[in-house]
């Protein structure tokens, strides 16, 4: 790994690909990388930094294995993959949160002795109650939890909530928030020892524009 002739970034593919590639390219990077085109490798022989273009939650797996040195990923993957990765810094955007939610009686059923929690993360739902000493019967899904209430499937949901329209929209309320999430930097922990000074580079760059949009924020709220 310590040989490699590239700093080897992956990139998720969706919004939050599209804001991390928007932030890098603040500070100088990714200026190769078309995220309109069908291409998954792009490489900046300039810099020495090849881009991977991957679904949010394989970032994980490729920091892990090393084939990916760094990476930016939501909160979430990292507490539901639980894998041995560096989490490096906390970027400006992804902002949601992991929530209970269900009928607005449901808040009753979070007391029962078996409540049944329908998840696409079932990891972070787990750890989250354990640490409550609260026995669930969690039910994995993967694709709209929301439905599971509907039919009696589930008591609650426990997922990530952005707006909150979706669950509007089904009858739904939040019941209780678990955690507050956002865009993480992570790195591969030997990459992250043999690339220490370019890494740590990109990552004062990162904090520069990050302290800078949060000052412009607050100015324009003084005006």
């Amino acid at each position: 790994m310590m040989n490699k002739k590239y700093l080897t970034i992956a990139i998720p593919k969706g919004r939050l690909g599209d804001e991390s590639i928007e932030m890098l390219k603040k500070i100088g990077y990714a200026r190769p990388v078309n995220l309109k085109s069908r291409k998954l490798v792009f490489i900046d022989e300039k810099q020495k930094i090849k881009y991977m273009i991957v679904k949010s939650i394989d970032v994980m797996t490729y920091v892990n294995q090393g084939v990916a040195d760094i990476g930016i990923v939501g909160k979430d993957n990292i507490l539901e993959e639980e894998l041995e990765v560096y989490e490096l810094s906390n970027l400006s955007f992804g902002y949601c949160k992991f929530v209970i939610a269900g009928f607005k009686d449901s808040k009753h059923h979070l007391q029962d002795e078996r409540l049944r929690v329908a998840t696409k993360y079932p990891n972070m739902t787990a750890k989250y109650f354990n640490e409550k000493n609260q026995k669930i019967e969690i039910i994995k899904l993967n694709g709209s939890v929301e439905l599971a209430p509907l039919v009696g499937l589930s008591d609650v949901i426990a997922d990530i909530v952005e707006t909150g329209g979706t669950l509007k929209a089904n009858g739904l309320e939040i019941i209780e928030e678990m955690y507050d999430l956002s865009a993480k930097l992570i790195s591969n922990r030997v990459s992250y020892r043999f690339n220490f000074e370019k890494i740590n580079d990109l990552i004062k760059k990162l904090n520069q524009v990050m302290e800078d949009v949060s000052n412009d924020e607050n100015n324009r709220k003084r005006s």
